[in-house]
């Protein structure tokens, strides 16, 4: 897990993604969805960063964003040090064989009309990555066994497949083309919680085994997050409010809401479990189309003060590279 080089691969400087919303038969826009509003953080090369938050909180759009799926309202996007905010499809064309995506749905994101070698190679096929049939043939057999499955079974559809046997495809048509950087998009969301381990472990040991694959991994349950990541970034509406590397976070959350979320995960000690403090956050998360002012979080929050609804916090070093957007820490 740890990063084999100290280059940063991607760099995402106050990234903002708005949706607008339209009104009446002209389709007049009267609104911004504020979906991403403002982040930025920095992906070293080899490493996982985990990017975690409550469901609408702004985590896919990022991911993305970063992909290119999505087109930023403002910001950068520095990837391989060449700005892609703005770079027009064809141009993306070339840098997305080095990018790569793992849905989060196995049984959605397959084709069902496609064989699984076919959904496997289609990269190969797009990117113009082999010269010939038995080279496509190979590569694809090579992906197979490269995440645990027989080559044996290219020909079959994704209906005949369990659901961990499909994220194993959805991950070899990731790695199809060799990309240095893959968003995981909750890729074990969808999963029992059995196979969702077996994916965790195969995602290490591909990182372990590729030189400079880094990932950018996407979730809400903590506890996977610790397990593979180096350093985590929380979200919380549309913005980061805290980053630090993984045991740092878990051990001295700084920012209210991080501990809020870490106070919910369960510990499987049921002497700790019962003796621990529970942080149970009032009202709803506000919506992204009215954020309240100042710092988003203080409605909800246990350490608010009035200053806190008329200042934007900014994300700051506290030291060791633990950065908290918080004015009460």
């Amino acid at each position: 897990m740890s990063p084999q080089q100290d280059d940063a691969i991607l760099d995402v400087k106050d990234l903002k993604m708005y949706f607008p919303v339209t009104r009446g038969i002209l389709r007049r826009k009267v609104a911004d969805v504020k979906a991403v509003d403002g982040v930025t953080f920095t992906l070293k090369r080899g490493e996982t960063l985990g990017l975690v938050g409550e469901s609408g909180c702004g985590k896919t759009t990022t991911g993305r964003c970063v992909l290119r799926l999505y087109q930023p309202t403002a910001g950068q996007i520095l990837f391989e040090g060449e700005d892609i905010s703005s770079l027009s499809e064809s141009k993306m064309r070339h840098i997305r064989s080095n990018m790569a995506l793992i849905f989060q749905d196995p049984y959605s994101s397959l084709d069902p009309r496609q064989s699984a070698g076919s959904i496997v190679g289609e990269p190969l096929k797009i990117h113009n990555w082999v010269g010939s049939q038995s080279e496509y043939k190979d590569r694809v057999e090579q992906l197979f066994r490269l995440v645990s499955l027989d080559p044996s079974m290219i020909d079959r559809f994704p209906h005949e497949f369990s659901g961990g046997q499909r994220q194993r495809i959805g991950v070899a048509r990731a790695l199809a083309c060799e990309p240095s950087l893959i968003i995981c998009d909750e890729p074990i969301s969808a999963l029992d919680v059995s196979i969702q381990a077996q994916i965790i472990n195969l995602l290490e040991e591909l990182q372990e085994g590729i030189k400079g694959l880094t990932y950018l991994f996407i979730a809400h349950d903590l506890s996977v997050v610790r397990h593979i990541s180096d350093r985590v970034a929380v979200m919380y509406l549309g913005r980061i409010v805290e980053i630090t590397k993984s045991r740092t976070l878990y051990e001295n959350p700084l920012h209210p809401y991080t501990k809020a979320l870490l106070s919910a995960v369960p510990i499987a000690d049921p002497f700790v479990e019962e003796k621990r403090e529970r942080i149970i956050l009032k009202g709803e998360v506000p919506t992204p189309l009215n954020p309240p002012s100042g710092c988003s979080f203080h409605p909800r929050c246990f350490m608010a003060v009035p200053e806190c609804s008329q200042v934007i916090p900014p994300l700051r070093n506290v030291g060791d590279g633990h950065q908290v957007a918080c004015i009460r820490v």
